[in-house]
Order: C-alpha cells, then structure tokens, then sequence
C-alpha cells in the first residue's frame, strides 16, 4: 500500500478489476482503493502477471501493507529498477516462480497520523472522567466531546463506566446507519478546528461590477472564482493574516496556494490551485471546473490536496446570506461568499434609490494571529479588488 497523502496512513480496497494470472502494463491501475479524501488507483510498478492477491474488498489495510505479489521477468525488473533483494511493497519475483505467501497483511490498526498542524489534535469536551473510562472510549475510538450530551451519575459530575454503557445500550433503540470516512474525517477537522480562538468579520460587497464582466467572459468564471482571485491578491501584497502563529513567531506562506469548498458526497473536500496570486483569473477558470468536477467524483489527484493556506467557500448557492465556516486545521482564514440580493442604494448623484446587487462576504479567522482591525482591512481590501474585476 502506497503513502497516498501526506496525513494517510491506510486505505480501503474498493474494486479488484484484475484476476490472479491477468497480464498487467506498467503504470496500470491494479487496485481501486479509497481513503478519507478521495478514490485513487494503486498502480502496478511495471509490467507482469498477477500472481496472488491478499487483500478483499472493503477492508482497509495499512500504508506498507503487501497488496500482493506480481511475476515478472528479470528484464523487466531490471528495467524498473526492482531487482534489489530487499522486498517493495508490492514485491516482483523473476524467473517464473510464485512466491510464498507472506501471510494475510495488516487489517485497519493504524491511526492516521496528521503532521505540522499549528494545533494540538486532542479534543477537548467532557471532563472528570476516570482512566477506566478513558479506556473504555479508546476502545471504541471515541473523544471527549463525545460525551458532551451525557450527564454523569458520579462525583462533581464525573462520567461513570455505568452512565456511559447506559448510553451505548439507549442508542440501540433509535434508528443507526454508519458514517462514511469521508465524514468522520470532516468530523476531526472540525473538532481540532475548534480548539482554536475563531472569530468572523463581514461587509456587503457590489456585484454588479462583477455580473457585468462575467456576461462578456468566455469561459466565465464563477463568484466563488472571483472571491479567490481577489483573495489571493490581496495575500500576495500582505501574507501575515495567512500565517500560523508557531511560538512567539508568525510564520509566513512560501506560496499563496488557495483552496475552495466543493460539496462531495456525505461532505466537503477542498481543491487546491496553486499560486493563485500569480495567475490570472482567465487562465484558472478551466482548471478550476476541472478540479470541481474531480472533487464531486471524489478522485481528486494528491497534488490537487492539501498545502493551502486559505479557503474559499460560496455559501450562497444554497440560498444563504451569511454563515460562520470554520477555517481548517492547518490553516488560519476562510473567505465565505453570500447569494446575491437585489437591494436599494442611495444614489447621491440622483438623490434617489437605484437598484444594485449585493453579497455579504465573511471572513473567519484564527484570533490568535488575526484581530478586527486587521481582519477588517483584508476584508475591504477583497471587496475593493472585486469592483474591478477586470484587472483580475
């Protein structure tokens, strides 16, 4: 099993489309497995045949795991660079024979794992509770907040033993389905998200300015395309508000690679464009449908994930005005973009009510690095970048 993302420490076989004795080219797409993030293909690392096959679908086995065994020639091992006595993770043997079988690999003990982040990754929620208790959720692979909705029978409140298999057992009788990884991975976000001071600033910001480009755009980009742009400008002329507060230091971005919200099934994952302050709104808008659409099939490329230092989001295409996204994890700023609304402005020139379109736009925002003030600032500064869509 490859390392397929950074914070990935196992996956789960999806699809098998190879028997054992099936031929295979290098590169190809043996195995079909799914992670939290995404579906990809573990491909063969050069050409041969099948020879044993240790895994089933729907299991999950660990990075490192032996998926199995493929017969190949010398030459081709050679060729690929696999002739090293030492075994790879999915081992080549030459000379025609099948090899023994290492055993059935590693099922899903293996925690992933999230480096780097500017956060701890415990969870925070209910107290009091004892190291038997404690066990008891480990066991089960559950937090502290948990719990939160759980009175305890114990001593200055503490969560008993008792009050939680009382719980458990209570559950039985209400209607269960599992959660998909996808969103138990968004749930963990959330919750080491939360363990941040957030705070969220917001302004109504002109569209028509907007609206009028997009007509005479060909392709033509979304809002949400717009707010990245403008967003990525104004972090380019100014990154500290991206920053993670790492000590006593701000830590600035080497890059200003945006990401953007796109709802996947069961949850939400977050393409990737890189650089967006050094490339123009018209070159990004075929990248950008392209990666929405790889997002919603949920086969987002691992160079398309991760490493971003912001989000946007468009909340307004589900009919909302205003909303609180929560930034994630390893970064310090959402950007949030409202549906538009038809609403009167005073015209001092006519001195009369003249139709506009307007948005609210909100910025959420990690308070350790990021006051009002400064929030603020980089706030007007979108807003203003978004009247001249043009120089985009």
């Amino acid at each position: 099993m490859p390392q397929l993302g950074e914070s990935i420490a196992e996956a789960t076989i999806v699809t098998i489309p190879f028997q054992v004795g099936a031929a295979v080219e290098s590169d190809q797409d043996i195995l079909e497995v799914e992670t939290n993030k995404a579906t990809m293909g573990v491909t063969a690392p050069c050409a041969g045949q099948v020879a044993e096959l240790l895994v089933e679908v729907g299991q999950s086995y660990a990075v490192g795991a032996t998926l199995g065994f493929l017969e190949v020639t010398d030459e081709e091992a050679r060729r690929a660079g696999l002739d090293a006595p030492a075994p790879v993770a999915v081992t080549e043997e030459a000379n025609g024979h099948t090899p023994a079988s290492a055993g059935a690999p590693k099922k899903s003990s293996v925690q992933p794992t999230v480096r780097g982040l500017p956060v701890p990754a415990h969870a925070a929620g209910a107290g009091f509770m004892s190291p038997r208790m404690k066990a008891r959720m480990n066991e089960l692979g559950l937090h502290a907040a948990d719990l939160a909705g759980i009175a305890g029978s114990g001593a200055a409140g503490r969560v008993t033993v008792e009050d939680f298999e009382k719980f458990l057992s209570q559950l039985e009788h209400h209607k269960l389905s599992p959660a998909s990884s996808m969103r138990v991975a968004v749930a963990d976000a959330m919750r080491r998200s939360w363990t941040r001071p957030l705070a969220t600033v917001g302004m109504s910001v002109r569209l028509d300015a907007l609206l009028a480009h997009r007509k005479t755009s060909d392709p033509k980009p979304g809002p949400a395309l717009y707010a990245l742009r403008a967003l990525a400008l104004a972090l380019g002329e100014n990154s500290a508000p991206a920053g993670r507060l790492i000590g006593e230091k701000i830590v600035h971005p080497r890059a200003i690679d945006l990401g953007f919200a796109v709802e996947a099934e069961d949850g939400v994952l977050v393409p990737v464009l890189r650089q967006a302050d050094q490339t123009p709104l018209a070159q990004m808008v075929a990248r950008y449908s392209e990666l929405v659409e790889l997002a919603r099939q949920r086969r987002l490329p691992p160079g398309a994930q991760g490493g971003s230092i912001a989000t946007v989001t468009n909340f307004g295409t589900f009919g909302l005005e205003w909303a609180t996204p929560i930034p994630l994890p390893e970064q310090t700023l959402v950007l949030g973009m409202g549906a538009g609304r038809v609403v009167p402005h005073w015209d001092k020139q006519t001195a009369q009510f003249v139709p506009v379109t307007e948005a609210q736009l909100t910025l959420s925002f990690d308070h350790r690095v990021l006051d009002g003030g400064g929030a603020g600032r980089l706030l007007q500064r979108i807003g203003s970048l978004l009247q001249t869509p043009e120089a985009l």
